[in-house]
């Protein structure tokens, strides 16, 4: 029996929130707001559900302020002060959920404005708090933000443990604020298997989008802003057989690639592995830092359990932080370090994440510990093992670390995480660790990542537990259901946080998609394909992605058909396995279903959309129009 191929072609996010602009803009010029019956408008960019914009003119040149009043005490209020204007468009962020917030507006002459501005209720996958240990003493106007490491939402919580804000896409890996008050972090748009997005996405907290960073080679895991406000990214090549082992410069401005670094012009890759490694993901880095006073890199390789720094002109290698067990002594010897100190507390990171370099050179990292340990004889269960923050002092003269800090081996197996996770450094002995990726099953640790487990089964549990420590002392700890991938403490508000209009920008480029050189023969039915397939076809402006249902080891092929030319995109319906999953956001429920990816690039004209399967040629009824 066949069915209808379900097709969805929707406006790229940047262009339905360029529309609502105009709109809400053409609005204000029409009707000319005033101080005293300013316009409202909740979600202005449509992916923010508690934020809202007032907007109004003034006679003169004024610098209004807006608080955003708390649930319980005047002490909760949020307020910031903009930037002097006669045209006034006013992010209002932090509003509390399925409540009746109460903003308030005030003038330097003393003239208020009280407005009441309902939010309804956040979707059922947002993730709750359940527990947190904070005080607004030491919080204050911050709040944590933490990006999902599934399909659950990014996500910030206050002191008490309330949502002030989220986005309903789900933008993928860290969010770091950039030097003009802007967040930058992963598109949600998919790409390739297992989480790999079209790029970066630069956006203010209200929502709206200004750039997407596009990429060739896609992005997962890590960005870095340079002093120049370029950025360092991610990424790696699809057109060869590694994954996860290159970093790329980006333009701030153009989306142009300034820079490449390639690992395997500097490492071995069939050396040092982690019980993680393939041949395929043989590094998975998962985080970059660039070091101004040492002019270098720093990178994290998961599946070479190594923290390693390469030159940033030459990209040639400095050093290794990791255990040298199952490495050629040669690079041991030229790169590795030797512990001193107390050596009966010093121990290797395994499956790190997120490295940070000190002030003073010293290097933090997240020390997931899987396995914990080179050799299968060696390796450690998950309910024996634990995770921790990690200190380690380096001495580049005499190749000597020592482990100064620590912070999560005393909870065991409770704050254990097999993936994901950060660590943040704020000032000598102030930092914040992020275990993100807590499983259980049956009250002890999982045997599987995250995303493997069944969350919906009653003996599994999903845990992110969130600490600030200094000199000691935990000052702060959240726990939320789910996995996040990282942390991040930021203020709603930041100095340049006047709302600049003006339609968000689609930069850089991705690959073209390649092609099957040999196509099977194939009888060409005129009808739609078997509904088993559960086909869905979605398109924007510059990709469309193929989903669909099929048996392993099914022959199947993608085919764009014109009177002048044709495409065709093998789909791979054998088993496969992810030995690492940092976002389950694409994962789907049945292992028989699939997406692909294809990019426009290249591709003129409109196209029929035809499947194969095995010996005959399918209908879809729908066209893809490449231009």
């Amino acid at each position: 029996m066949s069915q209808k191929v379900r097709y969805i072609s929707e406006d790229h996010l940047i262009t339905r929130q360029n529309r609502a602009e105009r709109e809400f803009l053409a609005a204000f010029k029409a009707e000319q707001p005033t101080f005293a019956a300013p316009k409202v408008v909740v979600n202005p960019y449509l992916i923010n559900p508690l934020c809202a914009l007032v907007m109004f003119t003034t006679p003169t040149a004024v610098a209004p302020t807006l608080t955003v009043h708390g649930k319980r005490y005047e002490r909760e209020n949020l307020t910031h002060t903009f930037k002097a204007a006669t045209e006034h468009f006013l992010p209002v962020l932090g509003l509390y959920e399925d409540f009746t917030n109460t903003v308030t507006v005030s003038l330097p002459g003393g003239e208020t404005t009280t407005l009441s501005i309902r939010t309804g209720k956040l979707p059922e996958d947002v993730c709750r708090c359940q527990n947190i240990q904070a005080t607004l003493d030491y919080l204050g106007d911050n709040i944590m933000f933490l990006t999902p490491a599934g399909k659950n939402l990014p996500t910030a919580y206050d002191y008490k443990g309330d949502i002030r804000w989220m986005l309903t896409e789900n933008t993928m890996f860290d969010i770091k604020r950039m030097q003009n008050g802007n967040i930058v972090t992963g598109s949600s748009r998919f790409c390739h298997m297992p989480y790999n997005s079209t790029g970066m996405i630069e956006i203010n907290l209200l929502g709206k989008i200004y750039k997407e960073f596009r990429m060739p080679g896609n992005y997962h895991h890590d960005h870095f802003e340079m002093e120049d406000g370029n950025l360092l990214a991610l990424t790696q090549d699809f057109f060869r057989e590694t994954v996860e082992d290159m970093c790329v410069l980006i333009d701030r401005n153009t989306g142009e690639i300034l820079k490449t670094w390639d690992y395997r012009k500097v490492l071995p890759m069939d050396v040092g592995g982690s019980g993680s490694q393939d041949a395929h993901d043989w590094f998975h880095n998962n985080a970059v830092w660039y070091d101004k006073r040492t002019h270098s890199l720093t990178l994290s390789g998961r599946h070479q359990d190594a923290v390693i720094n390469i030159d940033y002109e030459t990209g040639d290698l400095n050093w290794v932080i990791g255990d040298p067990e199952g490495w050629p002594q040669e690079l041991v010897d030229k790169y590795f370090f030797k512990p001193v100190g107390d050596l009966s507390k010093f121990d290797w990171q395994y499956e790190q994440h997120a490295c940070v370099i000190c002030p003073n050179g010293d290097v933090m990292c997240f020390d997931n510990g899987q396995y914990r340990a080179k050799s299968k004889e060696k390796y450690i269960e998950n309910r024996n093992n634990f995770s921790r923050g990690v200190r380690y002092r380096i001495d580049t003269e005499k190749m000597e670390i020592e482990q100064v800090w620590q912070y999560g081996k005393e909870r065991g197996q409770e704050f254990f995480s097999p993936y994901i996770c950060n660590v943040e450094y704020y000032d000598e002995g102030h930092y914040m660790i992020h275990s993100g990726g807590i499983g259980r099953e049956d009250g002890y640790a999982a045997k599987a990542l995250g995303p493997f487990l069944d969350a919906e089964a009653p003996n599994v549990e999903l845990r992110s537990i969130t600490v600030e420590e200094k000199d000691g002392v935990v000052l702060y700890q959240l726990e939320t259901e789910g996995n996040f991938y990282r942390a991040e403490k930021l203020p709603l508000y930041h100095g340049g946080d006047n709302l600049v209009l003006g339609d968000g920008q689609l930069l850089g480029s991705l690959e073209v998609t390649e092609e099957f050189d040999t196509v099977p023969e194939a009888e060409e039915v005129f009808a739609l394909p078997p509904s088993f397939h559960n086909l869905l076809i979605e398109e924007d402006e510059d990709r469309f992605v193929f989903h669909g249902r099929f048996e392993k080891g099914t022959l199947a092929m993608l085919c764009l058909e014109n009177e002048k030319e044709s495409h065709h995109y093998f789909l791979n319906t054998s088993a496969t396995w992810h030995l690492a999953m940092c976002s389950g956001a694409f994962l789907e429920k049945d292992e028989r279903d699939l997406k692909i990816h294809v990019s426009k690039l290249g591709l003129n004209g409109v196209f029929k959309l035809k499947l194969i399967i095995n010996d005959k040629k399918y209908q879809t009824g729908v066209t893809i129009c490449c231009s």
